[in-house]
């Protein structure tokens, strides 16, 4: 036989080989460099861990998932040495924050990192290459890994959720769920919407109001957009700052940043129906018992409102150590403002012409509040100025007002141009556009699949700016899910692909090998009892 055939025949077994090895690597999101040899390492009672004093907090972390596992504890020794029978966490200062290297032979495994994060995504990793419970006894005395090498590194360093508790408030127990397996898949970026027009959900103790009044609606409406039905009871909710460290302490110890959302300077109506002198208006009004945007915006012409606001955020800066604090800016009913006196006149005071100017002007005021406190803002697109609703005159949306240029935009309406603009001139974005990210939005109007094909930069943005797209995030928003079950189909399992949208680099997605690999997570999530939408609604389309 011609030589080079035997070649070729060769060559084509070993990607067979690894091809068929590959399959049965199902780790979401997908690693950006797998190499697979035909060994597997068998974890027992016989092995030890391996760690530094550096690297001993992720080693209790997997010192324990095996406890639950193997049904025994394996022991953890602080060491350097090497050698057989072991799960060696090892210090590689060269390699990026993020970045991991998992090495498994069968002699042994090594989880290579700069730091705890790497060490941390290292082991959700290797946690994946386990069998699923369902597939195995509930107590194995032993697990057999595949052997094989990952260097992997995530494609953003913004891997976001969003939950949005203003509407419906879920509580420490789910919100601890979420944080869990936003861990498991390694995103890093809890954006928490704790303040709307239907509710107010963080204690601020100079303002007892907020939640004594802004936390409760005598009613909700039930059904969907537009709908007359109301459920008739009382929904309410809030978390106390007690409550508010647990949870920070508890995604922190997961690698996973809170970045806080409080909305200003509209979606302020619960707000207002506490302290009525915040409001343009100045009357007396309830939370809403509709959902849309509410009956009123703060008057940021008003001194007194404008310390209210800054009072409020210096008690979310001591809660969150978060380096970015979300201020909203969406949806700013511009009518409120062009009906009073007192805003008019402080616009020509401040020579501004548009109430678009007038937000541009006073969201940099909180920015710069932001910024001498070490903090830097983001906004919702809006915040630029951009007219993005019909309910909104154009003429009304004209600024001549320059944004500051520290701020992160968020995106998630209007053409994908503005980010393009945003991101040439200099901004950091982070791409959330609704019509690809909002997981209210039924299955119909976003299936697995195109939540999988989300690329959260923009086509024609010139790569010279590429490094201006922090990532992506994936929006919760609240108002159709009254129960946690609702709240879970729409959610699970299109986080997954959000979190492979993040982390994996584009030339190694692939959706079959995705939907391989959720069959293995979804028996996880079952075990979890989390409710996540079955296949024939994730692709065939559900309206809920």
């Amino acid at each position: 036989m011609n030589i080079r055939i035997l070649i070729l025949l060769g060559v084509l077994c070993l990607y067979n080989f690894s091809e068929l090895q590959a399959q049965h690597i199902h780790i979401i999101p997908n690693p950006n460099d797998v190499t697979m040899v035909q060994e597997t390492f068998t974890i027992n009672q016989q092995v030890s861990i391996v760690s530094s004093e550096v690297s001993n907090r992720t080693a209790i972390i997997l010192q324990s998932h095996l406890e639950n596992i193997l049904g025994f504890q394996i022991e953890i020794i602080e060491s350097e040495k090497s050698g057989t029978g072991i799960i060696q966490f090892k210090l590689n200062k060269n390699l990026a924050k993020e970045a991991y290297e998992l090495i498994v032979l069968k002699t042994g495994i090594q989880i290579i990192a700069s730091n705890n994060t790497g060490w941390f995504y290292g082991v959700q990793s290797l946690l994946q290459l386990f069998p699923a419970i369902s597939d195995s006894l509930e107590i194995a005395p032993s697990i057999k890994i595949p052997a094989l090498t990952i260097n992997d590194a995530p494609r953003f360093s913004w891997r976001a959720f969003m939950l949005d508790e203003a509407r419906y408030f879920k509580g420490m127990a789910q919100v601890k769920m979420l944080l869990d397996e936003m861990a498991l898949l390694k995103m890093n970026v809890f954006h928490w919407h704790l303040t709307d027009d239907q509710g107010w959900r963080i204690e601020i103790k100079k303002y007892p109001l907020l939640t004594e009044i802004g936390s409760k609606r005598k009613s909700t409406q039930v059904g969907s957009w537009g709908s007359p039905v109301q459920s008739a009871e009382q929904h309410s909710g809030f978390y106390t700052q007690e409550e508010i460290k647990e949870i920070v302490q508890y995604a922190k110890d997961r690698h996973i940043t809170i970045v806080p959302e409080i909305e200003m300077p509209g979606h302020s109506s619960a707000a207002i129906a506490a302290y009525p002198w915040l409001g343009t208006a100045k009357e007396e009004i309830e939370v809403p018992i509709v959902f849309g945007v509410g009956k009123d915006v703060y008057d940021v012409s008003d001194p007194k409102v404008y310390q209210f606001l800054t009072d409020v955020l210096d008690e979310v800066i001591i809660l969150f150590p978060s380096n970015v604090i979300h201020i909203g800016g969406d949806e700013v009913k511009y009518n409120h403002w062009k009906s009073s006196e007192a805003v008019k006149a402080y616009m020509k005071e401040k020579n501004l012409d548009t109430p678009a100017e007038l937000q541009v002007f006073f969201t940099n005021s909180i920015s710069q509040y932001l910024q001498n406190k070490g903090k830097r803002m983001m906004g919702w697109n809006e915040i630029m100025g951009h007219n993005l609703h019909e309910y909104q005159d154009i003429a009304d949306t004209k600024s001549n007002q320059q944004l500051s240029e520290g701020t992160i935009i968020h995106f998630w309406k209007g053409d994908v141009t503005l980010a393009t603009q945003a991101a040439s001139n200099g901004y950091e974005i982070v791409n959330s556009l609704h019509t690809n990210t909002y997981l209210d939005y039924g299955y119909n109007s976003i299936p697995l699949s195109k939540a999988y094909a989300f690329d959260p930069i923009p086509e024609k943005l010139n790569p010279k700016y590429h490094n201006k797209v922090l990532g992506a995030g994936c929006q919760m928003w609240g108002e159709w899910i009254p129960t946690n079950g609702h709240m879970h189909f729409q959610v699970f399992p299109r986080i997954a692909a959000y979190a492979e949208v993040g982390w994996t680099e584009k030339r190694n997605k692939n959706f079959d090998r995705f939907k391989a690999a959720l069959n293995k997570l979804q028996k996880h999530w079952e075990q979890k009892g989390i409710y996540y939408a079955p296949d024939s609604a994730v692709e065939n389309g559900s309206k809920l």
